[in-house]
């Protein structure tokens, strides 16, 4: 396979991926809520704050409701309120506009209110009168388990919402429950809410002061819960639990009153108190809440406030045998931090009344003085895992895994092993977005994120997976020429690097098709089409070396298999130079060269479950688990420059803790992102993981038979009813796709790559009102074709994909062009007559007429177009054609002629 062109890896696999993100597209608080910010996130500083740029969370109900209470408006670019910026909470503060925090009634004067009212958000103005944080949010996690994806959400809005309104967030471990935390636990949450806040913020931790603990605030709660006891408001109950189940009542029928609800206050803080000084068995008291047993809501029937448990805990010893239960202690730690808005998961959704009552009741006594507002947004559930931390728990300790940073895991930790970087994660969060309906994301969401980061930061490098031996018989000696290529094709600032070649190279074995071997003879001694690659008395070029031509084979003699291949280079063809009168090379391999290269073992890490949905169909999760989600490659071989940036890296890390060992990344050229294991101690024990394939191949499978036609439609077999053909039976791929005479009416650089150009091109479409409509496009042609060569000019445009976002703007057609697919690639828009109306649908030579899917977003839709795509070329007379399974070409047809190129001929159109 050869280089993949920047316009379809840009434009085309975006679109033809990103179909699996509609599900993320979801019901929100009104229309502003779908514009999806996907910028990068800088610090800056001025003046000794930190700022950030760009918060990439879209308007939300959540957002507004803020707006609402606060009178501020989410910043894009905003100061980080920190210790030293923020000055004691009782500080006298003039204005009108007032907002709630700490329980004083205060004014944001610091924002900055002009005589009109409106609020000034510039980063330096903030930054110059900041005096309290308006909004103070908190991730407070159980320390009784690792986090998992379903935690990067909370973490990553939660912190977000602190930027957007210059305030703060804190981190508080709530360890209300000894019997199931532990330090390693604390340890692993601090550390990965670290590592997903990376690149966000100044020194040592992204939250605002200490970490904060529910423990801290024990001598608290226990008051609070004693000031209840003494307003009639709680009182302690000895029914059993069983008991206390049968009392509860059902989500149909009330509950009933404990006879010992009626327990005097005297009576009721005797017992209390003696559950306090260790009188009392475990389970023979509880100190409960008095509501009403007759609520609706079943979390307001009398819920448990204490419980008696015999259990030191991991910060206070046995200084205490009686513990709150979360629900008591959540509300009153938020109150005493001084939390504005406590965002939680919609499961605490029918919790919150019982944590307004909790604060309303406590407010009058003076033990706690602010007034937060709980809200709640759906989870993040991601098909093709588990999230249950009983599942996962098992598949630690049952040996399924090789635990909880195993990079199959959906651990955070995992994650970070894996090499996915924290970036990646923020943007999938930041795509799915806050709303309170309930979404299920395709893992794969999730990968094109990871790809996106990956490809913009990742220094590119060879690697051959399973090497085969190719013996240069007309080299010179042991010599060996140097040649020096880029770090990043895209990024100069990365440098370059110098890859040694010599009389012996080794490429991969799947770039060499033995035809007249075990692999011809299972193929039926046909080249699968579509093969560029080295064949037998053949030639394909050394990406940046040479031309090489295969003179000879040398076979395993048992298994007949090909050990090693005989080649001659060609001299003349050094760096992608072809010389007069020699055919261009279409097949481009990557390949180390042998002496120099470096052995190292990669871990090929693929989906650690093969559904969508573990266990719905097979009863049993354990059954859907992937046999093949771990493949472990020994003798794998790089090129030296690897080895001496790992060293390097190495010793970094010991000399700066923060730094993890999979921040060293590669895109190994061809086969797809990889990052280094934290198991790698130098040169001689090298292992890589792999992060993500360079596009999305999972449930790939090769076409059955050689009929490649699909029913149409946007499920299995299910007719288009939109179609005007009365025809009954399959329609053929390319006519499923809608190719469309289009005309480009501007075109600019997107504000946030530099690889891609914005342009608004006319398709025929027209408004409810008749005048005409324009599609915005998003192409990486910056650097390709000159701007002003774009606008005005008739093209093809495919218009019946999936829309797409790419970098924040979202693209609604692709653009067609023909790519000569060397270093230096010279792209070509496809041409048309320009008699050819706008929105023209163009024929395929010799088929039926098109009757294009509505919108090609099903799965065999886009693998249909998939298969269309990979049979488009420019051929010898620089016309646009579609190659059928047989072979034959087909031209694209306008009513005024064939579509063709400028000036390329026979090469690929995408």
């Amino acid at each position: 396979m050869t280089n993949v062109s920047p316009i379809w890896r840009l434009a085309g696999s975006a679109i033809a991926h990103w179909w699996r993100l509609a599900a993320i597209f979801l019901l929100v608080w009104d229309d502003a809520s779908n514009i999806l910010f996907q910028q990068q996130h800088q610090i800056k500083s001025n003046g000794g704050t930190p700022f950030v740029t760009g918060f990439a969370y879209a308007p939300n109900f959540i957002t507004k409701i803020i707006q609402e209470d606060t009178g501020i408006s989410p910043s894009s670019f905003v100061a980080v309120a920190t210790a030293s910026t923020i000055e004691p909470v009782d500080t006298a503060i003039n204005g009108n506009s007032k907002i709630q925090n700490n329980g004083l009634s205060q004014t944001p004067s610091q924002l900055n209110m002009s005589e009109e009212g409106d609020t000034n958000t510039a980063a330096t103005d903030v930054a110059n009168t900041l005096s309290i944080p308006p909004v103070v949010t908190r991730f407070p996690p159980e320390p009784n388990g690792y986090l998992h994806l379903g935690h990067a959400k909370a973490i990553s809005f939660n912190f977000a919402v602190a930027r957007m309104f210059h305030g703060t967030c804190n981190m508080r471990m709530d360890d209300t429950n000894p019997s199931k935390e532990d330090e390693e636990y604390v340890e692993s949450i601090l550390e990965d809410v670290k590592w997903i806040q990376s690149g966000l913020y100044d020194g040592d931790a992204p939250w605002d002061g200490p970490v904060r603990k529910t423990s801290s605030y024990f001598d608290v709660i226990y008051q609070c819960a004693e000031a209840l006891i003494q307003q009639g408001d709680a009182y302690v109950d000895s029914l059993s639990a069983e008991e206390m189940r049968e009392y509860r009542g059902t989500l149909t029928e009330p509950g009933r009153d404990s006879p010992y609800r009626t327990r005097s206050v005297q009576e009721n803080m005797e017992l209390f108190r003696k559950m306090k000084n260790r009188e009392c068995k475990e389970g023979e008291h509880v100190l409960r809440a008095k509501i009403d047993m007759a609520s609706p809501n079943i979390n307001m029937r009398d819920p448990t406030l204490y419980r008696i448990k015999h259990e030191s805990h991991q910060e206070t010893g046995d200084e205490w045998c009686i513990y709150p239960m979360y629900d008591f202690s959540h509300p009153i730690s938020d109150a005493l931090e001084g939390i504005t808005h406590s965002l939680c998961t919609l499961e605490f959704e029918d919790h919150r009344p019982f944590y307004d009552w909790t604060i309303e009741k406590l407010l009058p006594t003076g033990l706690i003085q602010a007034r937060p507002r709980q809200i709640e947004f759906s989870r993040l559930n991601i098909q093709s895992t588990v999230l249950s931390k009983r599942k996962l728990i098992q598949l630690v300790e049952q040996g399924y895994v090789n635990g909880w940073d195993d990079p199959r895991m959906p651990t955070l930790s995992g994650m970070r092993r894996r090499g996915v970087p924290p970036a990646a994660l923020r943007l999938f969060c930041e795509r799915v977005g806050i709303s309170k309906a309930d979404s299920n994301i395709a893992f794969s969401a999730l990968e094109d994120c990871v790809r996106l980061e990956m490809d913009e930061t990742s220094r590119r490098a060879f690697c051959v997976l399973k090497p085969l031996k190719v013996t240069l018989t007309n080299w010179n000696g042991d010599e060996l020429e140097n040649f020096e290529v880029p770090c990043h094709p895209k990024m100069e600032e990365m440098g370059n690097r110098i890859i040694p070649f010599g009389k012996e190279v080794y490429i991969e074995r799947s770039d060499f098709f033995d035809l007249n071997g075990p692999e011809g003879e299972a193929n039926g001694g046909q080249v699968p089409n579509g093969y560029k690659r080295l064949l037998e008395g053949k030639t394909v070029r050394l990406r940046y070396a040479y031309v090489i031509q295969c003179d000879e084979v040398i076979r395993d003699p048992e298994t007949k298999e090909p050990i090693e291949l005989q080649c001659t280079y060609m001299p003349d063809t050094r760096s992608g130079h072809t010389p007069e009168g020699m055919e261009r090379v279409k097949g481009i391999i990557h390949w180390v060269e042998g002496s120099s290269a470096v052995r190292c073992t990669v871990n090929q890490y693929d989906r650690l479950f093969l559904v969508e949905e573990p266990g719905k169909e097979s009863g049993d999760y354990l059954k859907d688990l992937n046999p093949g989600s771990l493949e472990v490659l020994k003798d794998v071989l790089v090129e030296p420059s690897v080895a001496t940036d790992v060293e390097n890296h190495l010793k970094k890390m010991k000399n700066d803790p923060s730094v993890y060992p999979s921040s060293l990344a590669y895109q190994f050229e061809r086969s797809g992102y990889f990052a280094i294991d934290k198991d790698s101690t130098g040169k001689d024990n090298i292992a890589f993981n792999r992060v993500v394939t360079l596009r999305d191949t999972w449930g790939a499978k090769p076409d059955e038979g050689d009929n490649k036609q699909r029913n149409r439609g946007q499920g299995d077999g299910e007719p288009n009813k939109n179609s005007q053909n009365t025809a009954v039976g399959p329609v053929e791929d390319v006519c499923r796709v809608a190719f469309r005479v289009a005309t480009i009416v501007e075109a600019g650089p997107h504000p946030e790559a530099d690889s891609l150009l914005v342009c608004k091109v006319d398709c025929g479409d027209v408004s409810e009102d008749g005048s005409p409509e324009q599609r915005t496009v998003v192409a990486g042609l910056a650097g390709k074709i000159p701007i002003e060569k774009l606008v005005g000019r008739k093209v093809v445009a495919v218009t019946n994909l999936k829309p797409a976002k790419m970098r924040g703007i979202e693209s609604t057609a692709m653009l067609l062009a023909a790519s000569d697919e060397k270093e230096e690639e010279v792209v070509e828009l496809l041409n048309v007559p320009e008699s050819v109306p706008n929105g023209e649908l163009l024929n395929v030579e010799g088929k039926n007429p098109s009757e294009p899917d509505a919108i090609m977003k099903s799965k065999g839709a886009l693998k249909a177009f998939d298969r269309v795509k990979a049979s488009l070329r420019a051929n010898e007379n620089g016309e646009a054609v579609w190659i059928d399974d047989q072979g034959t070409s087909h031209r694209l047809q306008s009513s005024a002629g064939p579509v063709t190129t400028e000036s390329l001929k026979d090469v690929v159109i995408q």
